[in-house]
């Protein structure tokens, strides 16, 4: 009995691993702390720096109370007037959550232009190719959707939570209702 179990335990731990990615939430909302500006990114917007009020305080907590806003009580319409409130809607983060929230309340044409403002400032921003490809699909085009789907391979893997979000959203049919 004892041999048995020197097997069968590490065969279970292992078969937990492998299941683990598949077993994490496959509809991540990102971080409620905004990411740096790209190494691109060093120049400077009239006299300037992105990176300093990105890193500053009181930016940092609005953009935190945005985020819970978002994800946590679905006030879209609030999150989007916290994170206006900022002046700094040319950060990838910042324009993403907007997109984002503009998206959840219907209003699909305010929606591409933030999504088009985060990627503008971050081209190989993962959550924006991810919930602009969600876009794609509530708009009906599929092959938009794949081409960000394709992206998100090409920028973080087939194993991130951005990529099995849009993967399983693009397996559903046509017209099927999304959840994310």
């Amino acid at each position: 009995m004892r041999k048995l179990s020197m097997f069968f335990v590490p065969a279970l731990l292992a078969l937990a691993l492998a299941a683990a990615p598949v077993l994490s939430s496959a509809y991540a909302a990102g971080s409620d702390e905004p990411s740096s500006p790209p190494k691109s990114d060093s120049s400077t917007k009239k006299g300037k720096k992105k990176s300093s009020s990105v890193s500053d305080p009181k930016f940092l907590a609005t953009y935190r109370t945005a985020y819970a806003a978002i994800y946590d009580k679905h006030d879209y319409s609030g999150a989007i007037d916290q994170l206006k409130s900022l002046k700094r809607d040319d950060v990838a983060d910042v324009a993403n959550l907007i997109g984002y929230s503009y998206r959840k309340l219907g209003d699909y044409q305010s929606s591409k232009v933030y999504y088009e403002l985060a990627l503008k400032d971050d081209p190989n921003h993962v959550r924006t190719w991810q919930y602009y490809g969600l876009w794609q699909l509530e708009q009906g085009n599929r092959e938009q959707a794949q081409y960000h789907l394709d992206k998100i391979a090409s920028l973080a893997g087939t194993d991130s939570s951005e990529y099995r979000s849009l993967a399983a959203a693009l397996d559903k049919p046509t017209g099927a209702t999304l959840v994310y």
